[in-house]
């Protein structure tokens, strides 16, 4: 298990996607990178989120759709 970060570097907060390694995670990633690209949106994938707190406060999203969606209105 593993959480996919997004993080828009000009605020604060990001969204989280509980998620596991894998192809569909790599997929996902590229998607949206090629949605926003790399200028604003940090993508991180992280372990647990409360060893990383520079990304508080998470915003957790349960599905891929909620993610798409969350980073394209970032």
């Amino acid at each position: 298990m593993c959480y996919l970060i997004a993080k828009d570097i000009n605020k604060r907060g990001c969204v989280a996607l509980k998620t596991k390694h894998g192809s569909a995670l790599v997929a996902l990633k590229k998607e949206l990178i090629a949605q926003v690209g790399l200028d604003r949106i940090q993508l991180v994938t992280i372990s647990r989120p409360s060893a990383y707190g520079e990304y508080e406060p998470y915003s957790f999203v349960k599905t891929e759709e909620q993610m798409r969606d969350a980073v394209l209105h970032m």
